[in-house]
C-alpha cells in the first residue's frame, strides 16, 4: 500500500512535474498535521513551500530525464531538443528590448513616486494610507492599474532569464516569443517554472509560450536581494559599456 510520502510524490509529479525528494517530504510530513487532512489540501501546502524555497533542496535528482543536460550551455552544440518536462528556478532576469539607461530612469521615476501613462507624468502620492494618483496637472484618480512596479513598471522583453535546476546547472534562457507572465515586476527571483519540449541552441534555451509553464513562487531572500541591487548593476553596466565605447573610439 502506498505510503502517505508516495500518495503526495505521486500526486505533485502527475500534476505539476516536480519530482519531490524523498527527504524532504520526510521532514514535511514529520512537521505537518496530517491526521484527517485530505491529500489534495497535503499536496497543496507541500507545492506551496516548494514554490517558495529552493529547488535544490526540495526537488529530487534521481530522475536524470528532469535535470538539465551539464553540457547544456555548450556554445558548440548547434540544437537540440529537451523532450521531458524539466523543473527550473529563475535567478535573473533581463529586459533586453530596453536599453539600460531607460531601465535606469524607470526605476528613478519610481523612487521619485512618478510613473509614466502615455504621455502623461503620474505622480503617486499617499491620502489616508491610500495609493492616490495625480497626473502633472494636479488632478488625482484612483487608476491604481497605472501604478509602477517597485521595479520601475512592467516590461516589454523579449527578456533574458538565468535558469537553476535541481541539481545546481544553470542556463540562460532567452524569451524567443512572448510568454505570458514574464516581466520584471512580473515573475519574481526564485519563481518556479516547468520547461516542456523546450529547444536549445549554441547553449540557450529557447523560451516560447508552448515550452513553457510557470507554477509561480519565489525566494524571498533573493527576490529582495535582487530589486535592492537592480539600479547599481544597471549602472555598472553603463559605465562599463561607456569605458569600452571610450576605449574603441579612443
Amino acid at each position: 500500500m502506498a505510503t502517505l510520502q508516495d500518495q503526495i510524490a505521486s500526486h505533485l509529479l502527475t500534476t505539476k512535474s516536480l519530482p519531490v525528494s524523498r527527504s524532504w517530504l520526510q521532514t514535511f510530513t514529520t512537521t505537518t498535521t496530517t491526521s484527517n487532512v485530505p491529500l489534495s489540501t497535503l499536496a497543496q501546502t507541500a507545492l506551496y513551500h516548494i514554490l517558495n524555497s529552493d529547488i535544490r533542496e526540495t526537488l529530487s535528482t534521481d530522475r536524470p530525464s528532469s535535470l538539465l543536460p551539464m553540457d547544456i550551455s555548450d556554445p558548440t552544440l548547434k540544437e537540440r531538443r529537451l523532450p521531458c518536462p524539466i523543473p527550473v528556478q529563475v535567478l535573473d532576469i533581463e529586459d533586453i528590448g530596453t536599453s539600460l539607461w531607460n531601465q535606469v530612469e524607470a526605476i528613478e521615476r519610481v523612487e521619485r513616486g512618478e510613473t509614466v501613462r502615455g504621455k502623461e507624468i503620474i505622480r503617486t502620492v499617499n491620502v489616508d494610507d491610500r495609493e492616490v494618483l495625480g497626473n502633472s496637472n494636479g488632478n488625482a484618480n484612483n487608476n491604481s492599474a497605472a501604478t509602477a512596479s517597485g521595479m520601475g513598471g512592467s516590461s516589454n522583453g523579449p527578456h533574458r532569464l538565468i535558469l537553476q535546476d535541481a541539481a545546481n546547472t544553470r542556463v540562460v534562457g532567452i524569451e524567443l516569443k512572448s510568454v505570458d507572465g514574464i516581466g520584471i515586476g512580473k515573475l519574481p527571483i526564485g519563481a518556479k517554472m516547468i520547461l516542456r519540449s523546450v529547444t536549445v541552441a549554441r547553449g540557450m534555451a529557447l523560451l516560447v509560450p508552448d515550452s513553457v509553464t510557470i507554477l509561480g513562487g519565489k525566494i524571498e531572500s533573493l527576490d529582495q536581494e535582487w530589486k535592492r541591487t537592480r539600479k547599481a548593476r544597471l549602472l555598472e553596466r553603463l559605465q562599463a559599456e561607456g569605458n569600452t565605447n571610450g576605449e574603441t573610439t579612443g
